[in-house]
């Protein structure tokens, strides 16, 4: 008869109603140490002993962005779910909202902060190419609520005579390919543009790094600061480019120095263009290490 062994692990819980577990998956995903951590950092932990502690009400915004559809109300009554034998307090919709004035924004900004970055093991596929991890830039707008606290920050778009819509905010984030792991963000009034917010993101590029970008985002100041934080780069050329000086090389791609850059050694285009197929040319922007600029290099892409 084979012998049998069994193999136990102790953790830390928190205390009291709101414990590991009470919450959900979220006291899996975020430990509640990190979360009094923050509270502590901001300032923001309750001085005394609350119906709603500064801690529950972190998780609790935490799964408004899960269900972004729901009531507060709705979304309480999923957080605490597994509590129903304890007779829990359900508080009302204006107390959930003056505990959130409460905690603030700060503890939420340290807990992205912390948590925050790359997560794909080096060689995971998706997530490298030639030893680089790739990551992309890009933006989005959001609807924020039409009412007088934020249109002060986040106007709404305006014609002639009259506004319109609701107010826009921009939302520029550095996302880790493969994994879309979030690696940094930026975000404000939708009247300013991408590139403005995409600057807020290069202190978290490095040389390890090749970036991904469309065409919003091939201004050379933009593309030289990236190149400054030693990153690769690859972004899509804008149509407004008129390149000059084209060099062709003999995989069918060529080089075309592009106004205002620095000249630096060849990039090539698709190494693996199949042969009698019909193609059309596309420009991107790129550059490396050793270039001492981006420029930009032309190429073909199948239909």
């Amino acid at each position: 008869m084979q012998e049998k062994s069994v193999i136990t692990s102790t953790g830390e819980t928190a205390a009291g109603v709101f414990a590991p577990g009470h919450l959900g998956e979220l006291t899996q995903i975020v430990d509640f140490a990190l979360v009094d951590a923050v509270l502590e950092e901001s300032g923001r932990r309750e001085k005394r002993l609350r119906l709603l502690p500064s801690r529950v009400v972190v998780y609790f915004v935490l799964a408004l962005a899960l269900f972004e559809r729901h009531s507060y109300r709705m979304v309480w009554s999923k957080l605490t779910a597994a509590l129903t034998p304890l007779a829990l307090v359900r508080p009302s919709v204006s107390s959930l909202t003056r505990a959130r004035r409460r905690v603030g924004a700060a503890p939420l900004r340290g807990l992205f902060e912390t948590l925050a970055g790359p997560v794909a093991r080096p060689g995971q596929d998706g997530s490298f190419y030639r030893g680089l991890r790739t990551v992309a830039v890009d933006g989005t707008l959001l609807h924020t609520p039409d009412d007088e606290t934020l249109t002060w920050r986040y106007p709404k778009r305006a014609g002639e005579s009259l506004e319109f819509g609701y107010p826009l905010l921009r939302l520029l984030a550095l996302v880790e390919c493969g994994t879309r792991a979030l690696i940094t963000a930026a975000f404000g009034p939708e009247s300013e543009g991408e590139l403005p917010y995409a600057k807020r993101l290069l202190p978290a590029l490095d040389k390890t790094m090749l970036l991904l970008a469309d065409a919003a985002f091939d201004g050379n100041e933009f593309l030289h600061a990236v190149h400054q934080s030693g990153a690769r780069f690859l972004v899509r050329s804008g149509a407004r480019r008129v390149p000059t000086s084209a060099e062709h090389l003999g995989d069918g791609s060529y080089i075309r120095r592009s106004p205002g850059t620095a000249a630096g050694p060849r990039d090539r285009g698709d190494p693996h263009r199949r042969p009698g197929r019909r193609h059309r040319p596309h420009r991107a922007v790129a550059a490396d290490h050793q270039s001492a600029g981006p420029r930009q290099v032309s190429g073909h892409r199948a239909r």
